[in-house]
């Protein structure tokens, strides 16, 4: 029950399954689904009608928040967002992400959120002024040590750091004056972010104009991209692909000056090859007040006329086959794999 003895709050576990149902009803009356990723959905019900609901999902992102008309203007937003809020802290979420529509911008910035970026049908919002700005001033800094005209950016997973991965930044950094490579930081794939980074930083340690960098909530994460790290979808949702790329053109770009993106050629991954159709549109057509990053793509390295993919490399890791997986790493990754194999 909320403090003024209105509304029963009551928090919904996702393997509810009658509760589930309720929300996913109320959802679809709002013009929106059940979310990905949710930890907990939070209801507000009177007289054991759902009148609003929102959820947390995995890393502090407040999402599938719905009000009955019936009851909008009545300051029922505030209180939902405020214990959406506490939930978060419970959970050990302090930074959080708020993803709404866009005609509820207003809302939730009396709230205490800010605007990141959006799209037609999504506002993405932060409950900080300050974090993205900070961001941002960081990379100016770094930034102003980088002499060039043709600067570079590349974004990867590794997971982990193949030839393939070892071939883009070589391609890029030769291409360009300077390269700045992202490790999405993410801790959701099959070797840990730590892992994945320290092989990175090894197998490019030989590349005099890289500056590598951990990612950041900012570029393909849970919140901007999550679609990345839902391994059974086979489609983009273009608001997610909309909103990590007008990102990455107003905030990332601009403050290292990339005036490229290179990626790799993708033949077996549907929603990165449609990532990438998107990233031309984003950063190249797309009419914006920022500087136009042109998109280069370069073809995969092979072997036996196959692409070398991660997905490859953890298949051979996972049957042992380290004689054939030599042939798909560099050696610092090889041995990383061979002294981390179980018996």
């Amino acid at each position: 029950m909320d403090k003024n003895g209105k509304f029963d709050i009551e928090e919904v576990y996702v393997n509810d399954t009658i509760k589930i149902n309720n929300i996913e009803k109320f959802l679809r009356k709002n013009d929106l689904k059940l979310g990905e990723e949710i930890i907990k959905y939070l209801t507000f019900s009177e007289q054991g009608e759902i009148v609003a609901t929102g959820a947390i999902a995995e890393g502090g992102i407040i999402k599938c928040v719905a009000i009955d008309p019936k009851y909008r203007g009545e300051g029922i937003v505030l209180k939902l967002f405020t214990e959406l809020t506490h939930l978060c802290f419970d959970l050990g979420y302090k930074d959080l992400f708020v993803y709404t529509k866009p005609e509820n911008e207003k809302i939730f910035k009396d709230c205490g959120c800010f605007k990141i970026e959006s799209s037609s049908d999504v506002i993405l919002m932060e409950n900080s002024k300050t974090l993205l700005n900070n961001y941002c001033d960081h990379l100016k800094d770094i930034s102003k040590k980088i002499k060039g005209n043709k600067i570079g950016a590349v974004v990867l997973n590794a997971d982990p750091f193949s030839l393939g991965h070892q071939f883009l930044i070589e391609s890029a950094a030769s291409l360009c004056d300077w390269l700045h490579v992202f490790v999405v930081k993410e801790d959701s794939a099959f070797f840990s972010y730590e892992d994945r980074f320290d092989l990175v930083k090894k197998g490019i340690s030989h590349l005099k104009n890289v500056t590598l960098y951990e990612g950041s909530r900012y570029i393909i994460s849970r919140a901007t991209f999550p679609s990345y790290f839902l391994k059974s979808e086979t489609v983009l949702d273009n608001n997610y692909a909309e909103l990590d790329l007008k990102i990455f053109r107003h905030y990332i770009g601009p403050s290292l000056n990339i005036t490229n993106r290179f990626v790799g050629t993708e033949p077996k991954s549907p929603i990165t090859n449609k990532y990438n159709q998107e990233m031309k549109y984003w950063f190249e057509e797309a009419k914006m007040d920022y500087p136009e990053i042109k998109v280069s793509i370069i073809e995969r390295k092979t072997i036996n006329n196959e692409p070398i993919s991660a997905s490859k490399v953890r298949e051979l890791f996972k049957n042992k086959q380290f004689d054939e997986l030599k042939k798909y790493v560099p050696k610092t990754t090889y041995d990383f794999l061979l002294a981390n194999k179980k018996n």
